[in-house]
Formats: structure tokens, C-alpha cells, sequence
């Protein structure tokens, strides 16, 4: 059975990209945090199944609630970055975002205690306008990246990248891990978790992973937020119609889902499933 990545992306429900022109970044410090019992959930799920994941956490999140991050690294899970303040690739000059991962990169290994490898751009901010954001993280010390969704979406994607790991042009010590899709008549399909993890039947889900493994050979890469498993979250008011679809569509069901997928695949860690085949 091929090894898969599981992987959350640490942030709170107020943080969502969809959000940000209804709660600004100014405002989250006075607004009651979901995340540090939302890992405590998620932390007991995994223990369950035995399985290792890798959080790409924010700098921020990290900063406030240091003890749960140092609880993530003494569960045996890896540590990776989520940017600090969740800004969007696509939002920052080459100088800010090397900032951005350099301060967050400093301060997850201050607290955990252990290298960080990986990072993963809000929203799969990484495309084909700013590529130039591998070089950086190449030279910030990251290993990996998980930034290129290679589907077509209109808040993110590089439907033309490549569907598994590669080496973006200019770097030689970076490797890129593209969220997973299934090619299908004639396009990328998402199946790497997130929102559409909520909206298909579990059954797609399944035989979407199925035929990655399977049929390409590869592992998949799955992700999802701690927000996802917390269907009493706050509800944000003045949000579009499709807004408020993408983010509370079965959150009530999504911590059970996440359980059957834990059974019937195999998991781990990003830096053990990709680094160690390359070594």
C-alpha cells in the first residue's frame, strides 16, 4: 500500500482568505480563538489511527499558542510553515514575502524545537506570475514546498503545473509537492481534501485517492483546516451566498469523514513520504 501525506493547515476560522475583506487582520487579536481545541481533536483522531501528519502552521497562531505547538512536535508530528500572518503570495513584493517566510521559519524552530522543512502558501498562492517565490524559499532554508494547486479555481491554481513532485525552474534544492488531483476528461480534478472533501459524496473522495495511487502510482497529498471539524464556529454575517456554501458546507460531518479516510488509507508525514524517496 502506497504511503500518503496528510496534512493540516493551522489556522483559525477568522483567517480564511474568503474573510479577509470582512475581518480585518487588525481586529483577530479581539476575536476568540477555536484553533488550540480544534488540535486537540485533531491530535486525539490521529493518535487513533497511529498516523504522523504535518501541520504547515501560521507564524501567528504559533506565536499565541506556543504549548500547542510544542504538543504537535511531541506527538511526532512534523512542523512546517504556513507564512506568519497569511498573506498571500500574490499580495507581496519579492522583499515582504521573503520576510514573511524567514520570520515565520525563525519562529516555528524557536518553539518547536526541530528544523523547518516545509512551507505551504495561503490559498496555493504560488502560480505562474510569481515563481520567483521558490527561489526564495530556497534560499530561506525550506526543503520542500506544497504552494501549486494544478487545477483551474478562481481564488487560486496553475491548471498547466505539474500534477506531482518537481523542481521549479531556477532552484535545485526545492522540491515542489503539488496538492493532489485526478486527471479526468480532459482536466485536473481537486482531491486532495479541503472544501471539496465536504461537498463530494465520501465514495469520490475515496476512488479519487484510490486511482491516484493505483493507476499513477503515486502518493496523494491531502490537507484540510482545524476550522473544518468545528461545525459551532462563529457565523460571519454580510458573506456571499457562495462564500458561506464553500465554508460551512458539512463541517458537522467532517471529523467523522476524516476518520474513515484514516482507515482506509495509509499515512504519514510530508518530509518522510517525499524527502526520504530522494535521498
Amino acid at each position: 500500500m502506497i504511503c500518503n501525506a496528510l496534512t493540516i493547515d493551522v489556522e483559525d476560522y477568522f483567517q480564511v482568505s474568503a474573510f479577509a475583506q470582512h475581518i480585518p487582520r487588525s481586529s483577530w487579536d479581539g476575536l476568540s480563538c477555536r484553533v488550540e481545541r480544534n488540535i486537540d481533536r485533531i491530535l486525539v483522531l490521529l493518535d487513533a489511527h497511529e498516523i504522523k501528519a504535518t501541520f504547515f502552521t501560521l507564524g501567528w497562531i504559533a506565536e499565541r499558542y506556543p504549548s500547542m505547538v510544542k504538543k504537535i512536535v511531541e506527538n511526532g508530528h512534523e512542523l512546517a510553515s504556513h507564512g506568519y500572518a497569511h498573506h498571500r503570495v500574490t499580495e507581496l513584493s519579492r522583499e515582504q514575502f521573503y520576510d514573511d517566510i524567514t520570520r515565520s521559519k525563525s519562529l516555528l524552530e524557536e518553539i518547536g524545537g526541530q528544523s523547518v522543512l516545509g512551507y505551504r502558501a495561503p490559498s496555493f498562492s504560488i502560480n505562474g506570475n510569481n515563481l520567483w517565490a521558490m527561489e526564495c524559499l530556497e534560499e530561506a532554508g525550506y526543503r520542500y514546498s506544497s504552494s501549486i494547486y494544478p487545477v483551474k479555481h478562481d481564488h487560486y491554481g496553475m491548471p498547466d503545473a505539474p500534477r506531482f513532485a518537481f523542481n521549479p525552474e531556477n532552484t535545485r534544492g526545492i522540491l515542489e509537492l503539488p496538492v493532489t488531483t485526478v486527471r479526468l476528461f480532459g482536466r485536473n480534478i481537486p482531491a486532495g481534501g479541503g472544501g471539496y472533501f465536504r461537498l463530494w459524496p465520501y465514495a469520490i473522495s475515496r476512488w479519487f485517492l484510490q486511482r491516484v495511487n493505483r493507476i499513477d502510482q503515486q502518493p496523494a497529498i491531502f490537507y484540510f483546516h482545524p476550522w473544518e471539524i468545528d461545525p459551532d464556529q462563529p457565523r460571519q454575517a454580510g458573506i456571499s451566498l457562495k462564500t458561506h456554501f464553500r465554508h460551512y458546507l458539512n463541517l458537522g460531518r467532517m471529523e467523522k469523514r476524516l476518520g474513515t479516510l484514516a482507515r482506509h488509507f495509509k499515512w504519514d508525514r510530508m518530509d518522510r513520504v517525499f524527502l526520504q524517496r530522494t535521498e
